[in-house]
């Protein structure tokens, strides 16, 4: 009995010592002294965890030398390989960002002595999950970069047409794609629009067609025209002569008969203006040197009644 009632006495003893430390502060002293020891013993920690903070940061170090290091390689590796300039960024990329996971992964484990590789994985799938919808929008041009970097037929240097954008694309990145009109402005479009909208590859072959319209008089023989407009445009330097230039006459227009003429000449929009410009040129040359009009509008007009017509001699004796 004597033992029951000291342990009777012990536990009654710890329930208080329970209840008084539970017990909220009832003065400055005490507030002072529960924050004091509640920093100190933060203080501790962290002198404690020095040691393993400091192996950490020489983990992120490793990390950023090991990740360019791997970047330089990967280059090297590729380097004429005849791999696609998108697809070697996409694989320097997909290298750096291996590289700087498993870092942080390592550096998370050391930091926190009891985090396991699997515990890490989970945590790291949870916290991809919570950002996968806090930023949904990042994450879709983030995927639709690398699709586009993977698939898509143009690099840098090409010109393209996307919806109501048009320019060389100066860069492609995992989020966004550096586009430069022919006017001199920067776009930078979101890759998820560039994935859901058609593309018009502009200089994916070395050439393009081009197309004009002219016009004779309805009193040119048209044969000899689309003879002499041939030649002509034979004649540019612009135009690629491995393709046939193509005229045909194409209908009756309001004041002339219009003739299409269609070629071959580069494919960046620099080239295809010069040789618009050529090509018009040497038209016009051709049709005046052969005494070939090319009429402007004609304006006909009827009159339901007929007009008296009088002559200036006539008026001036009537007056």
């Amino acid at each position: 009995m004597a033992a029951v009632d000291e342990s009777d006495a012990q536990s009654a003893d710890a329930t208080d010592e329970t209840i008084k430390v539970a017990e909220p502060p009832e003065n400055l002293h005490e507030v002072g002294e529960l924050v004091m020891n509640t920093l100190g013993g933060m203080w501790s920690a962290f002198i404690a965890h020095l040691p393993l903070l400091a192996i950490g940061l020489v983990t992120l170090l490793l990390t950023w030398i090991v990740s360019g290091v791997g970047e330089r390689i990967a280059r090297r590796a590729m380097r004429n390989r005849g791999i696609r300039l998108s697809l070697q960024e996409l694989i320097v990329r997909l290298v750096v960002i291996v590289v700087w996971v498993l870092g942080l992964l390592v550096t998370a484990m050391i930091i926190f002595p009891g985090l396991t590789p699997a515990s890490a994985l989970g945590g790291l799938g949870l916290l991809s999950l919570a950002i996968g919808f806090a930023f949904k929008d990042i994450f879709e041009n983030f995927f639709a970069g690398i699709l586009i970097l993977w698939r898509f037929p143009f690099e840098p240097g090409d010109y393209i047409e996307a919806d109501d954008i048009s320019g060389s694309v100066e860069e492609i990145t995992v989020r966004n794609t550096l586009i430069r009109r022919t006017t001199g402005e920067l776009v930078v479009v979101p890759n998820s629009h560039i994935f859901k909208n058609p593309v018009d590859v502009l200089t994916n072959h070395t050439t393009r067609r081009e197309t004009i319209m002219a016009g004779v008089a309805y009193d040119v023989d048209l044969a000899a025209a689309v003879k002499v407009i041939e030649e002509a445009v034979n004649g540019c330097e612009s135009v690629d002569k491995n393709k046939p230039v193509q005229v045909f006459p194409h209908g009756f227009g309001s004041s002339s008969m219009d003739i299409e003429v269609t070629w071959w000449s580069g494919a960046e929009p620099v080239e295809q203006r010069s040789s618009r410009g050529e090509v018009v040129l040497a038209i016009k040359q051709a049709l005046d040197a052969n005494d070939m009009e090319i009429p402007f509008p004609y304006r006909t007009l009827t009159f339901k009644e007929p007009l008296p017509l009088q002559r200036p001699d006539d008026a001036s004796a009537e007056s």
